[in-house]
């Protein structure tokens, strides 16, 4: 995914998750436990914001994996899973993003990689020669070849990967092939460990940001729509169907994701915009309350500067000028007599002490096929003191590598709703749920059907306080 302020290439797209190769796996479920990237004392308006800018620099590129996470800006920023690596496995803790399409973890031999965080998480550089599973990929082999096809690198070289992020930190380094433990479903709300082969890249410089310890992770793990996709890679490969869901619980904290076919609940969809890096639909119909918000002259067009952006990974919205004025005035001319602020000069603030739900009005968008999202004003309105409340739409959309602005809608928007990705028949649905509840995937080949639901972790590890912890579930039925 090619997004100006998301990242550049410098020799490859960062590093990309391959799951490849995977022998003799049969219908299998994978379970991530992932867990909130920011302490409460972190939660500032900007470490949201600055988050925000960092990711549009990293994942709208090209890359990233189901993400769970709560809504609320001043409940979450990012979620990470923790997954192991190589023969024998070792814990690595990655960030998830359904923006993206990359994975890389930092290895040995790295140059300022962080070696310590302050997320409350062990740090270690993967190392290929540790494992007797793991391996270089070369120049010469089809994952280097077909994905990236290297013009400089020679046969029997080690396939190089860079990347430059929009904040100007980057990550270098090599690809390796090694094996990836998950957890297996078997059964309903059951899960057994089982292994895969990947190649993912192996960091061997990083810069900015990523060489920080506040918040390290080990890596990046993506899920986009990419070929160098985990989802692409599965489906092409013959394992999986073409098809993701996640659900993001912004009451309690955690979600759900899973790989596969969604059976219950059935779904309404819309047409993803073909030919996009990005999870893009075309919005037709905006409300606020009961009123239409015009929308601007030749709207209805393809254009994607013009489409909205579905991107878990993001925790606010984005609207470009001529869609955030109207829908802000329509909001807060429900309040006329608030006296509005200007917090950290970016978010639009005031005093309140009643409740919103009640005094607000909430925000319908609609799109093809008849499928409407609403975010009530508890979702895109956020307290950060007793009597202070912000507004979570922020003005102006993300920009496109060629110059245009693209309206982002984030886990803000996106709580509270289950989300299928259906990109067999290109397109995205979604319906408002219980995220705490379960969902029921199939199974392509048994054709036995299993629910899959969320996990409290916080019974496994040790949280720092004010963190929620969940289980990140992932279903992958693959076929014979």
């Amino acid at each position: 995914m090619d997004l100006g302020r998301r990242g550049s290439m410098a020799v490859a797209v960062g590093a990309v998750l391959l799951f490849g190769c995977l022998a003799n796996l049969g219908s299998a479920n994978f379970v991530l436990n992932v867990k909130h990237k920011f302490k409460e004392s972190e939660r500032s308006l900007a470490a949201f914001k600055a988050h925000d800018a960092r990711r549009h620099g990293r994942s709208l590129a090209s890359v990233d994996l189901p993400l769970g996470g709560n809504g609320s800006p001043t409940d979450t920023a990012l979620y990470f899973a923790k997954i192991g690596i190589g023969s024998p496995p070792n814990d690595y803790y990655v960030q998830v993003d359904t923006g993206s399409d990359i994975m890389w973890v930092n290895c040995v031999g790295c140059d300022k990689c962080p070696t310590k965080s302050d997320l409350g998480v062990e740090l270690k550089l993967y190392n290929p020669r540790a494992s007797s599973t793991g391996t270089w990929v070369t120049c010469d082999q089809d994952f280097c070849v077909e994905t990236f096809n290297p013009t400089t690198c020679k046969v029997g070289e080690y396939c190089l990967y860079g990347v430059t992020y929009g904040d100007g930190s980057s990550s270098m380094g090599y690809f390796a092939k090694d094996n990836v433990q998950l957890d297996r479903a078997s059964g309903n709300l059951q899960t057994t460990p089982m292994n895969g082969s990947v190649s993912f890249g192996c960091g061997r410089k990083q810069s900015g940001q990523l060489g920080t310890s506040s918040q390290a992770l080990d890596g990046i793990l993506g899920f986009g729509q990419a070929n160098s996709s985990m989802i692409s890679q599965l489906a092409s490969a013959g394992k999986v169907k073409k098809m993701f869901a996640h659900c993001l619980d912004g009451t309690n904290g955690g979600g759900i994701f899973a790989i596969g076919q969604l059976v219950q609940p059935k779904l309404k969809s819309t047409p993803i915009v073909p030919n996009q890096a990005h999870y893009n639909v075309v919005l037709k119909a905006l409300k606020v309350g009961h009123e239409v918000v015009q929308l601007p002259t030749g709207f209805l067009g393809l254009d994607v500067g013009r489409s909205m952006v579905i991107d878990s990974g993001t925790t606010l919205a984005y609207l470009e000028d001529d869609l955030y004025n109207p829908l802000m005035k329509k909001i807060l001319d429900a309040q006329p007599d608030l006296k509005l602020h200007t917090v950290e000069q970016q978010f639009t603030c005031f005093q309140f002490t009643g409740n919103v739900d009640d005094s607000f009005p909430a925000v319908t968008l609609s799109f093809d096929n008849s499928l409407s999202m609403t975010v009530y004003p508890r979702e895109y309105l956020f307290r950060i003191n007793d009597d202070v409340w912000c507004v979570g739409w922020q003005s102006g959309g993300m920009q496109s590598k060629d110059g245009k602005e693209l309206n982002l809608l984030g886990d803000m928007v996106l709580s509270n709703k289950l989300v299928l990705y259906d990109l067999e028949n290109q397109t995205i649905g979604w319906t408002e749920y219980n995220c705490s509840s379960s969902v029921k995937m199939r199974d392509q080949q048994t054709g036995a059907e299993y629910l899959v639901g969320p996990h409290d972790l916080s019974s496994a590890y040790t949280l720092i306080p004010g963190w929620t912890s969940m289980l990140l579930l992932l279903l992958a039925i693959w076929q014979s």
